[in-house]
């Protein structure tokens, strides 16, 4: 920023406004120092005043709050001296500003406590002799007695303070809310605190710092009181306020250990390292030591995890592991609470400092729906089975039997840990060698090793077959030799697999058909050949593009023989699915073959009713975890045939089957599925908390780029839906850092920028919005379709507008313009002119804004508009005579044109013109109020509204050409149009100045 040069009193006025609106920091507190010196210059003592109060508050909220005493004291003494210097604001202000200095000196250990108290007095003594209530004394008494541990005179002043009448110096209701929470909060009464909270929560008190700080002392006190959900969206909400406030390094550590008490270690770390400076600055020393202490937390809980030799942000300078950071935060919180305790002449900030550093996680998980590095830790621990427990004293061969045991058991319920089971075992048989074991102990152990192995197993599974050889069951090797055709194929060898599995298959049918073998060795052949196979369809569905039937070649003889081999399986186990658990299951899985052919082959309904039965054969046998893989299809299917109802049965079903036992992107797809299925009903609230569900899972799965930025898409678009503005923000920003068009495609990022915008304009952040609707539109304008990208530049042109940013709004309204030409969109196009008009005439009264003596736009500026309102008039009618509907909304078009133009005209008096040039254009914005009001009375009662409004409007007009007559008619029209009266605002809107015209044309 330039130095300034020789500001005369209005320019200096205007620059320190200017500066007030930077962002809080060592740059603006700078450019205050410089303009206090231009108000030194001046010779002015109020310039010096405004520039010394302008120190001040700009000090006061910064990292620099140690600064702003000297400032103070300057003003202070030029009060005591030269009162008469102030003006009734400065007064104003100077007693205000007493209040920051008070609870400034608090957080500074060096300044004594006497001093404080003496100030304390002072104010108390000031305030009374200016007339004011002793509402804000008390209120400062009560945070010295607080912060000293005197909680007798706490609750003393607290009690005052309340009763105390409320005068133009208490604070605002919001900040006296957020301290009256905190310290019932501080005091255990955390939903007496959160009931105090409320009115700034719920936004009905405000200020330039609430809700930012309320939001976040909020975040434990829902925790603790089990209301998580809350507690997310004040964390998103909440630290989208404190990010950009230097001053705010308190909130801000209140939201790093929310963080870190909730499962979120990985964020809570990110958002050290977004704040670098927060770990030196010493300018408030108490927000520091809070922040100190929050950084020992969370390190201590990163160590805690085993995570102490892992690289985390730090104070600049070195590298530091969380185990050094954890020791080096924790000296310096407690050094700084030390220093205050000496000042005070009690222990008690370092009592909470301590208990502070020493909290235990709240919750387990908690999910964001922000995507944050892992912590290398997975929420959910690794399933193993429990090892059996050998009696006292007893050496691992007496544990062995008890692991057999275990694995045989698992192993005869097809339970999902019988591989790890038989992987203890295999432990155990390392600790004390092979020696206890059977050939047939040895087989399973193998069998399960080759299991667990997947398509690497094919040298295991032959060895399982000799060890069941060897102990007598030439069945089970079979299977085992089956299984291992299967594995073949599962590594790309389908035809080697096929061939593999041909003997064992002619085999086990011969010894079963001699009885030499039983259904279940019988069914496992039968059902590995009917893989392989179902393995060769699917290879051929994906050389052939997707589709399998209808066609000849090798695709439609794999399909047959596919099918072929599930029937077979399906009559040979079917019929005894009732006596066996394996067998049921491998008739459960013929059918699910069976649905998966039918969908390969386009049969959608009777892939569907195939796959419920598989899947409802798999849950009444007691093994519902092998019904999650089908009724995950059976969910995309259901959705495919527009069975809404049923894909939400499949895909909970799967979820609730499968949760003990899925992977973790396993879990991800099944909550995005569920979640899609939910919103496309308009059910938006549950939608959003499958995606919450569904991104943390792809976070845990390392999927957080891939459908982790999915699922946060569909989250934002959601939050979005349910007017959740500020999460959904901080949801979609998070999506946008990871979303590509080579993975999501370019309708993703154009969807979410698009929503972002959406998001960013409710929240007032217009510049922000367009930027997103900007980037957005540069990507669609390379599409086919042109209706998205004309959208997004006219959303653009909006957003610069409300921005304040005229030349480059003017530039994309036109872009937008020449697209809904282009598209033959009338709508678009005359809406894009009548803005583009607006714009002008307001860029001519800004710029106009400096210049003596000018009190209205009427030059350059007004003639543009006009003709640029003239082009929406003709563009309105050339648009054609349309019956319908259509031709209704471009009446309604044409209409509102006329208003707007009719508008424009009248305000472009200038406030210098004369009786004559004001009749002219009063009389032409007349002409186009009549037209408007003709053009709205055509569309009947649906245009009721805009035709009374451009009836008054014409109607103030008449008065002012001197037409009582024509006025006060046109009232009456107003109030003859709502005779059967309605509670409608607007109704009693117009009515109310319907009243007022009347009264001011009869009344002369």
């Amino acid at each position: 920023m330039s130095e300034p040069m020789d500001l005369d009193f209005d320019a200096l006025r205007r620059a320190m406004q200017e500066n007030y609106e930077q962002p809080e920091g060592p740059a603006r507190n700078a450019r205050a120092e410089q303009l206090l010196v231009e108000a030194e210059k001046l010779n002015i003592p109020l310039a010096v005043i405004e520039a010394l109060g302008h120190q001040l508050k700009v000090y006061n909220y910064s990292s620099e709050k140690d600064r702003m005493f000297v400032p103070f004291a300057r003003l202070l003494r030029m009060w005591d001296e030269r009162p008469e210097d102030f003006d009734e604001y400065e007064i104003h202000s100077l007693h205000w500003v007493f209040k920051w200095v008070s609870s400034g000196m608090l957080g500074q250990p060096h300044i004594p406590l006497a001093s404080i108290e003496k100030w304390l007095g002072e104010m108390e003594h000031r305030y009374r002799l200016a007339g004011h209530s002793e509402r804000a004394v008390r209120a400062a008494e009560f945070t010295v007695a607080r912060e000293v541990g005197d909680l007798a005179r706490a609750e003393r002043a607290y009690t005052a303070w309340l009763a105390a009448d409320r005068d133009s110096m208490a604070d605002c209701h919001a900040c006296e809310l957020h301290d009256q929470g905190g310290w019932r909060a501080e005091q255990g009464a955390d939903a007496e605190a959160l009931e105090l909270w409320r009115p700034v929560l719920e936004g009905e008190y405000t200020c330039a710092h609430e809700p930012h700080a309320v939001l976040a002392s909020s975040l434990l006190p829902l925790l603790r009181l089990g209301r998580t959900d809350e507690a997310r969206a004040h964390h998103l909400r909440g630290f989208r306020l404190v990010r950009p406030m230097e001053s705010m390094r308190g909130a801000y550590a209140d939201h790093v250990e929310f963080c870190a008490l909730s499962g979120n270690e990985a964020r809570a770390l990110e958002l050290l390292a977004e704040r670098p400076s927060y770990f030196t600055d010493s300018g408030e020393p108490r927000s520091r030591m809070d922040f100190l202490a929050v950084v020992a937390l969370l390190a201590d809980r990163l160590t805690s995890l085993g995570l102490g030799a892992r690289t985390v942000p730090g104070p600049a300078g070195r590298t530091w592991t969380a185990a050094e950071l954890a020791a080096h935060a924790r000296v310096e919180a407690l050094s700084l609470a030390g220093r205050f305790d000496a000042r005070n002449g009690t222990t008690r900030v370092s009592e909470r400092i301590r208990r502070r550093m020493d909290r235990q996680p709240l919750v387990e998980r908690l999910p964001l729906g922000v995507r944050a590095e892992r912590t290398g830790l997975a929420t959910a621990a690794a399933r193993a089975p429990v090892r059996p427990s050998p009696a006292p004293g007893a050496g691992p061969e007496a544990d062995l039997p008890a692991l057999l045991a275990e694995a045989r058991r698992l192993s005869a319920a097809l339970h999902p840990d019988s591989v790890a089971a038989w992987a203890a075992v295999a432990e155990a048989v390392g600790d004390v060698g092979d020696r206890e074991l059977t050939p047939r102990d040895r087989a399973e152990m193998t069998d399960h090793e080759a299991m667990g192995l997947g398509p690497e197993g094919v040298e295991l599974f032959v060895r399982a077959a000799e060890w069941y050889e060897e102990a007598g069951d030439p069945g089970e090797a079979l299977a085992a030799r089956a299984r291992g055709a299967y594995a073949l194929a599962l590594s790309g060898r389908s035809e080697e697999a096929l061939a593999a599995v041909s003997e064992p298959y002619e085999l086990v049918l011969a010894l079963f058909a001699e009885g030499a073998t039983g259904l279940r060795q019988a069914a496992s052949v039968l059902v590995g050949r009917a893989r392989i196979l179902l393995q060769r369809v699917h290879e051929a569905a994906g050389t052939n593009g997707g589709g399998v039937g209808g066609g000849s070649g090798g695709g439609s003889k794999a399909s047959a023989a596919a099918g072929s081999a599930a029937r077979e399986l399906l009559a040979l186990a079917g019929p005894g699915a009732a006596d066996d658990l394996l067998v049921a299951s491998r008739a459960a899985e013929a059918r699910a073959m069976l649905g998966e052919l039918a969908a390969l082959s386009g049969d959608a309904e009777k892939a569907a009713e195939l796959l419920t039965e598989a899947s409802e054969a798999f849950v009444a046998a007691g093994v519902p975890w092998f019904a999650v893989e089908y009724e995950a299809r059976l969910t995309g299917l259901a959705r495919h045939l527009g069975d809404a109802e049923a894909a939400e049965r499949a895909a909970r079903a799967a979820l609730e089957h499968g949760a003990p036992f899925m992977e973790a992107t396993g879990h991800a797809q099944l909550h995005l599925q569920l979640a899609e299925i939910l919103g496309a009903t308009g059910r938006f609230g549950p939608a959003a908390d499958h995606a919450l569900e569904a991104s943390h899972w792809a976070d845990e799965g390392g999927e957080s780029a891939t459908l982790g930025a999915w699922a946060r898409h569909q989250l934002g678009g959601f939050l979005l839906r349910q007017e959740r503005w500020a999460e959904a923000a901080e949801v979609l920003e998070s999506a946008l850092a990871e979303l590509s068009a080579d993975t999501h495609g370019d309708g993703a990022i154009v969807q979410t920028r698009w929503w972002l915008g959406d998001c960013l304009t409710e929240l007032g952040e217009h510049r922000e919005a367009a930027e997103h609707w900007l980037r957005a539109a540069d990507i669609a304008r390379r599409w086919p379709e042109q209706q998205d990208h004309a959208t997004l530049a006219h959303l653009a042109a909006e957003a610069l507008g409300h921005a304040g940013l005229l030349r480059e709004a003017g530039q994309a309204y036109e872009r937008a313009g020449e697209l809904w030409l282009t598209l033959g969109n009338v709508h678009g196009l005359v809406r894009s002119l009548r803005a583009r008009a607006w714009l002008a005439v307001r860029g001519e009264s800004e710029d106009s804004e400096d210049v003596e003596g000018d009190d209205g736009p009427a030059g350059a500026g007004v003639d543009v508009a006009r003709e640029l309102m003239t082009r929406a008039v003709d563009a309105c009618e050339a648009g054609g005579a349309e019956d319908g509907e259509a031709g209704e909304m471009l009446v309604a078009e044409l209409a509102d044109t006329h208003r707007q133009f009719g508008d424009l005209v009248a305000r472009s008096v200038r406030g210098d013109a004369d009786d004559e040039a004001i009749r002219v254009l009063f009389e032409e914005a007349l002409g186009h109020f009549a037209l408007a009001v003709s053009g709205f009375f055509s569309l009947g009662e649906d245009a009721l509204h805009d035709r009374t409004g451009a009836q008054l409007a014409a109607g103030w007009l008449e008065a002012d050409l001197e037409r009582p007559e024509g006025a006060a008619a046109r009232a009456r029209a107003v109030r003859d149009a709502y005779a059967g009266g309605g509670s409608d605002e607007v109704v009693a809107a117009r009515l109310a100045e319907a009243e007022r015209l009347l009264r001011a044309v009869e009344g002369g």
